[in-house]
C-alpha cells in the first residue's frame, strides 16, 4: 500500500488478487483514468487525498489531516459479504463489529486478502488519527488506519446508514485500480453528516487534473458506478487509472464490476455550492452521494515519452496501445 508511482520510475506494486466468491454483491472496481486535455480552472476545484512522504511527495501530515489517498484495490479484489452479512454493517465498524463471529469467519477464510480489503474500508469510513483492530482467536491481530472519515456513525459502532453505505462504496470504487497498482489521488466530497473532506491549501495545484465521479452501493446490490469528469483523452495518452475517463477513440474501458456510465459527470451530477466537487449523482432513478477525484500531472502518460508504462503496449504506432517509441515492436 505504500508505493506510489512517480515520474519515469513507475513500477508495479501489485495488490493480490482477492476473493472470487461473492455472497452479496460482486467486486468493486477501479478508479478512473487520467488527466484531461483541458483541465478546468483550478481555482474552482479543491481536493483532498492521502499518501506518504516517500511516495509522490505526500507527507504523514497529508495522511492524517487531509483526504489525499493511494488507490490500489484490484478490480477482482473486493467482496462485501464480510461487511454486509457477517457483522460489520449491523454491529458497526468498532470493537463489537470486528469481534463478531461472522466477521471473524469471513476474515479468516483468507486473512491476507481480506486484510487488503479492510485497509481501504477503514481508510474510507474511519476518521484520520484513529485505527481499528481485529484480533483472531489465536491471538494474531491486524490494525488498519482511518483516513477520510466518511461514515461517522458506522465508525462509532452503529449500524451503517444508507448514506454511509453509499459513501463507503463510492470511496472503495475510487480506490480500486485496474492494474492493481498504487497511484496518488485527491478525493473530494462530503461525509455522511455533510461535512466536506478536509483539503490542503496546495492540493489543487498538486492535483490539478480532474478525473471522475464515483457513486453506488455495494452493500445492497445496487451496483457501483464511475463517470468521466471531462473530455476523453487523446489516444496517445493513458493513465494507470483506467476506468473513469475514457479514451476518445476506443470509448469506455471494461472495468467490471465497476460500471462506466455513458454520461459525463457534469450531465448527471450536482456540484456543491462552491463548484469544487460533486455532491450527488443520479443514475437509474436513484440519487447517490458522490465522490470526486483529481490526479497529478505526472500520472498522465504519453506514447513517445521514452518509458513503457503499465497502461501502454508494444506495437508500430504512436498510440498508447500501439506504442513503438516506448515499448518497442511486439515479438
Amino acid at each position: 500500500m505504500r508505493n506510489v508511482l512517480t515520474g519515469s520510475t513507475r513500477r508495479l506494486s501489485r495488490v493480490p488478487t482477492i476473493l472470487s466468491r461473492v455472497w452479496m454483491c460482486a467486486l468493486l472496481a477501479m478508479g478512473a483514468c487520467g488527466p484531461l486535455e483541458t483541465p478546468h480552472d483550478e481555482a474552482l476545484w479543491g481536493t483532498s487525498s492521502q499518501a506518504l512522504e516517500s511516495h509522490g511527495g505526500l507527507s504523514a501530515a497529508d495522511l492524517s489531516l487531509h483526504g489525499l489517498s493511494l488507490n490500489g484495490l484490484s478490480l477482482n479484489g473486493l467482496s462485501l459479504n464480510g461487511l454486509s452479512l457477517n457483522g460489520l454493517s449491523l454491529n458497526g465498524l468498532s470493537l463489537n463489529g470486528l469481534a463478531a463471529e461472522g466477521f471473524a469467519q469471513w476474515f479468516q477464510e483468507d486473512a491476507a486478502l481480506h486484510d487488503q480489503v479492510m485497509k481501504y474500508v477503514v481508510r474510507c469510513a474511519v476518521p484520520a488519527n484513529q485505527t481499528r483492530t481485529h484480533t483472531a482467536a489465536d491471538g494474531r491481530s491486524w490494525t488498519w488506519a482511518g483516513g477520510l472519515g466518511l461514515a461517522p456513525a458506522w465508525s462509532g459502532g452503529a449500524s451503517a446508514t444508507l448514506t454511509e453505505q453509499r459513501l463507503v462504496s463510492a470511496c472503495l470504487a475510487a480506490h480500486a485500480n485496474k492494474f492493481g497498482i498504487q497511484v496518488a489521488m485527491s478525493v473530494l466530497g462530503r461525509d455522511a453528516r455533510g461535512t466536506a473532506i478536509a483539503t490542503a491549501a496546495d492540493e489543487s495545484s498538486r492535483f490539478p487534473l480532474r478525473e471522475g465521479c464515483f457513486f453506488g452501493n455495494l452493500f445492497n446490490g445496487e451496483g457501483i458506478y464511475a463517470g468521466n469528469d471531462n473530455r476523453g483523452l487523446n489516444h496517445r495518452n493513458s493513465t494507470p487509472r483506467a476506468c473513469a475517463l475514457s479514451i476518445k477513440k476506443s470509448g469506455p474501458p471494461v472495468c467490471e464490476p465497476l460500471v462506466r456510465v455513458d454520461s459525463d459527470c457534469s450531465a448527471i451530477c450536482t456540484l456543491d455550492v462552491t463548484g469544487r466537487f460533486y455532491v450527488s449523482c443520479t443514475y437509474n432513478g436513484i440519487t447517490y452521494p458522490a465522490l470526486t477525484t483529481r490526479l497529478r500531472v505526472e500520472d498522465l502518460y504519453t506514447c513517445g515519452d521514452g518509458v513503457c508504462q503499465v497502461s501502454e503496449s508494444c506495437g508500430t504506432g504512436t498510440e498508447y496501445d500501439n506504442c513503438a517509441a516506448d515499448c518497442g515492436a511486439c515479438k
